[in-house]
């Protein structure tokens, strides 16, 4: 007789919400296997069943089990609440499987049974907050560093995605939820919606909405799932609600499509269409610089040098990427330029302003580095992975060096001798501008 383990989630907790298979998996198993509250909100259906409880910690001595007993010939559910491939036990039995020798070929089958996880369940409860995108993050530092964590909390959240938040607070975990919240309020407004739910649809189910600012005050324990809206969401006769999007294409939401969209094809801002948006707004505003424009569209400078780069409607800016084996002849055809003024920016907004010559520079290794005795500064030449010449009218013409993000590490700019460009310096860059660049039809 060959084992078999079924790896069940059984949802929130109450048998109408558990799926039929779910049902059908542990009524076949002989062995039943789980943590002991999990045991306890299924007990109704453990009747004649060989159970085994085991504690919070005892997660890999559950997979253990279950593949003993597996081994004997015995069908096994390791069952957990929510569904059990997120944040269950589905990973770790896999890993211990696959450590003892075990494959999808053996004698002993693996079933996983997946059932409706914490974050759709607690949704259900209090409207529809999970309409757009959205992301899960826990915060137990118990097997995550907390570095980690709070990175992908500040990048969700300045990704403006809506969030559910696991483990969000225990007995001994209690500033995890204070640094989350304090993460999240330097990308959402503090009246963001946030809905806090605990239980779902078990005894002692509790609501709670607040908002974002009121986040940590509020009562949060283990068995707390927190819901975070984005910059769309709202709260209306008592429901968290996600906009779709609808309204960025129609009229009303039976309506017509609006002006410059079309039903059933990607929005004017979709792939295809935000650059050419960017720079009908480039020309629209005059005086617009590029980052004023990162910033509005929220995009890294080299999404709008590329933008821009791919037409002559962007106003008073132009722009050309240099091609890629070119792009050390780019800085070398700033020797030609006389006199140039270099711009560093930190990230922090600090802006550092040279005037150097363009053979200033020395290269060794993967340093681009100018030394005098006024400043010294040094470039990791092998962060730099594209470059544009951009222009705008009579104002700036440069070159700009960007890295795998799209961020600047430096630019290169012609100056101005006693109110205007050198006619030189002008020519050599429309020359290197032609020879460098790469041309789009």
């Amino acid at each position: 007789m060959n084992g078999k383990i079924f790896l069940v989630g059984f949802g929130p907790g109450s048998e109408e919400h558990m799926s039929y298979r779910a049902k059908a998996a542990i009524a076949e198993a002989d062995v039943v296997i789980g943590y002991s509250t999990y045991i306890k909100l299924v007990k109704d259906l453990l009747v004649d069943k060989e159970v085994v409880k085991k504690g919070m910690t005892e997660e890999i001595d559950r997979c253990i089990e279950a593949y003993d007993q597996a081994k004997l010939g015995k069908k096994v559910a390791l069952i957990s609440s929510g569904d059990i491939g997120v944040y269950g036990m589905a990973g770790p039995t896999y890993e211990v499987l696959l450590k003892a020798g075990w494959t999808p070929e053996s004698d002993i089958k693996v079933e996983i049974v997946p059932g409706s996880t914490a974050l759709s369940a607690c949704a259900s409860l209090v409207g529809a907050p999970l309409t757009h995108d959205f992301c899960s993050i826990s915060l137990s530092d118990l097997l995550t560093p907390w570095p980690t964590i709070a990175r992908r909390i500040d990048a969700v959240g300045k990704a403006d995605f809506v969030i559910a938040l696991y483990n969000p607070k225990s007995g001994r975990r209690t500033q995890q939820i204070v640094e989350a919240q304090a993460i999240l309020l330097k990308h959402r407004k503090p009246e963001t919606p946030v809905a806090i739910v605990k239980s779902a649809y078990r005894r002692r189910q509790a609501i709670q909405m607040v908002r974002l600012d009121e986040m940590a005050d509020c009562d949060i324990g283990m068995l707390t799932t927190v819901l975070i809206g984005n910059s769309s969401t709202y709260i209306e006769q008592g429901l968290m609600i996600t906009p779709r999007g609808y309204a960025n294409k129609y009229e009303s939401l039976t309506g017509e499509a609006k002006e410059g969209e079309q039903a059933g094809r990607s929005l004017s801002m979709g792939l295809e269409g935000w650059k050419f948006c960017l720079r009908q707004y480039l020309a629209a505003n005059p005086g617009t610089t590029l980052e004023q424009a990162a910033e509005y569209f929220g995009v890294a400078l080299g999404e709008v040098l590329s933008a821009v780069s791919l037409g002559d409607d962007a106003g008073e800016h132009k722009a050309i990427a240099v091609a890629q084996d070119k792009i050390v002849a780019a800085l070398d055809s700033t020797k030609s330029w006389g006199r140039l003024r270099g711009i560093v920016r930190a990230e922090a907004g600090a802006v550092t302003e040279l005037f150097l010559q363009g053979d200033d520079f020395n290269m060794k290794g993967d340093w681009l580095s100018l030394v005098n005795e006024a400043f010294h500064l040094h470039v990791n030449w092998s962060n730099v992975t594209d470059a544009y010449f951009s222009s705008r009218e009579n104002t700036s013409y440069g070159i700009h060096f960007i890295d795998h993000l799209g961020r600047l590490v430096f630019r290169l700019l012609l100056t101005k001798q006693e109110g205007s460009f050198s006619v030189e310096a002008l020519e050599s860059f429309q020359q290197n501008w032609t020879k460098l660049g790469v041309q789009h039809d």
